[in-house]
């Protein structure tokens, strides 16, 4: 957001900093010369209305980027934003054209009831009976793949495959969507499987207000005993910021009326639903609790009760890896008894594992479905998982060092001769500073900081910018906006792809002042919250 004037007061001052011909050292006049034409390739673009708006925009990418040569050097900014727009919308499209966006999911139905529910002791005698029989009895499959055929139409092709106690069918489905405005989309579906005969739907999408929207998803089943209509309508509302009201209508085979509220915020997510319908009437609540810690760990509870009985679950689940989440759930019900479901999500790739453990309510089948999950993960956390997780860091971290390398190394080069080149002006300043009691830097570092008694065995990786800080300050102050330090003059990046801070002891008025700022945070010294206590 600089003015032009802004600009060439900043170009002004760097152009008297490391202008060749106020250094005698024919080796500091080097290191002057290729710093004062850096200084005045970063001028040129950003003088520039047009290249400072692609700059602005992409970076240094965006003025290397084929296009631009066919744009009009007297568009406007705002007409050159359009452009750069314009071209980045081509080659979305041309990646459209090469993803699928696949998703799957996989179940597996465990059947385990004869670790508790045993059977009488006349069976004992049959071979095989002294261990409890842990079987399969149900999988699930399925698999979704997307094809963009314009920027509006998409293809979406998915298929399932299911078997139950021996006995299994499967089904294909092709739907094609079009979003014909902002407001909405349609989609029309096409299916047909062994166990069902053809299936011909038709979903609609549309925002009737910015706070409402509607679903409609009309479906056509044929099967031998005739054509099964059905007809389900979704009417939400946004109730608050946080806050929506859904009601669904359903009609068909299994027809009801849905009615539920959801609340979710940054720590919270709240649910309450109450169904009337064939065959299932039910009420609803859940609720999950969202920790704000690196994991992502989530707790959640619900209980539901309808004319099928009661059930009871709570779980909770956590972040494993960048692209994993691990989730265990207990379910306790009258009639279904006590169950364990574990799901994993691994990018766009669901896991799910359900293990009925007894038809009946028995404590000790809660007991161990609580602590067994617990016990493993612990288990797995500690001398699997956080190893290879820590292990894998390293790797990339590793990876990313010796791919910037080349560049890092020249980046400390610019940054120490930018520091030999100061030091003139930075003894101009101070005794500028010193002479009205203003702003001096004593002290100040860059870089990663180790003061977590956990972490005590990292290495800590700083350098100094004592020099460099003094150097920006104008007027007893010291402004730094929202953006890496790594790229102010005299800097550079210490610990590449780390959390970076600057530590800075400065003395202003005669009395000392201290600050820790994070790499991407503003500053602005001196602030009388940064005094030390005298008497601390």
């Amino acid at each position: 957001q600089a003015s032009q004037e802004e600009l060439k007061a900043a170009y002004r001052r760097l152009c008297m900093l490391y202008h060749p011909d106020k250094h005698r050292d024919p080796e500091l006049k080097t290191q002057a010369e290729r710093l004062f034409n850096l200084v005045h390739q970063a001028y040129e673009v950003l003088s520039d209305p047009q290249t400072r708006a692609i700059y602005d925009i992409y970076g240094r990418r965006g003025l290397e980027m084929e296009g631009w040569e066919v744009v009009e050097r007297k568009r406007t900014a705002a007409e050159i934003r359009e452009e750069f727009e314009r071209l980045q919308r081509e080659r979305e499209e041309r990646r459209l054209q090469q993803r699928t966006n696949p998703k799957g999911t996989i179940s597996v139905g465990i059947d385990a009831t004869d670790l508790f529910d045993r059977y009488d002791e006349e069976y004992e005698d049959v071979p095989g009976s002294s261990f409890p029989q842990i079987e399969i009895n149900k999988m699930h499959i399925s698999q979704s793949i997307e094809a963009p055929l314009t920027s509006t139409d998409t293809a979406i092709l998915s298929g399932n495959l299911s078997t139950q106690n021996g006995n299994g069918g499967g089904s294909i489905n092709l739907a094609l969507r079009r979003v014909t405005s902002a407001k909405g989309w349609g989609e029309l579906e096409f299916g047909a499987g062994d166990l069902h005969g053809p299936l011909f739907g038709l979903k609609i999408f549309r925002n009737l207000t910015p706070r409402c929207f509607i679903t409609t998803n009309c479906a056509l089943q044929f099967s031998s005993r005739g054509i099964r209509p059905g007809l389900t309508t979704v009417l939400a509302r946004n109730l608050d910021k946080n806050t929506m009201g859904y009601l669904q209508w359903r009609w068909g085979i299994q027809s009801a009326m849905n009615t539920s509220i959801v609340r979710d915020t940054k720590t919270s997510h709240f649910t309450v639903a109450m169904q009337l319908g064939i065959p299932h009437s039910f009420m609803m609540v859940s609720y999950q609790h969202k920790f704000q810690d690196e994991d992502q760990t989530r707790v959640k509870g619900s209980l539901k009760v309808g004319f099928f009985g009661t059930i009871m679950e709570y779980g909770a689940e956590r972040k494993i890896s960048r692209h994993s989440v691990l989730g265990a759930t207990v379910s306790v019900g009258v009639p279904q008894g006590v169950s364990l479901k574990i799901k994993l999500n691994r990018a766009s790739q669901t896991y799910f594992f359900p293990v009925h453990l007894t038809d009946q309510l028995l404590p000790s089948a809660v007991f161990y479905a609580t602590v067994g999950p617990l016990v493993v993960y612990f288990a797995m956390h500690r001398l699997v998982i956080r190893p290879y997780l820590r292990a894998q860091k390293e790797r990339e971290l590793e990876k990313q060092r010796e791919s910037t390398a080349s560049d890092i190394l020249q980046k400390k080069q610019e940054a120490e001769a930018a520091v030999r080149l100061m030091q003139e002006s930075v003894r101009r300043i101070i005794e500028a500073e010193e002479a009205r009691m203003g702003l001096i830097v004593v002290n100040a570092w860059y870089g990663k900081f180790v003061n977590d008694n956990s972490r005590k065995n990292e290495k800590v990786k700083v350098i100094d910018v004592t020099v460099p800080l003094q150097c920006l300050v104008k007027d007893s102050k010291l402004i730094l906006t929202e953006a890496s330090k790594a790229g102010l003059p005299g800097f550079y990046d210490p610990c590449v792809g780390e959390e970076k801070s600057l530590k800075v002891l400065y003395q202003f008025r005669g009395v000392l002042h201290q600050v820790m700022s994070a790499d991407n945070e503003a500053l602005r010294i001196p602030k009388q919250s940064h005094r030390i206590d005298a008497d601390g």
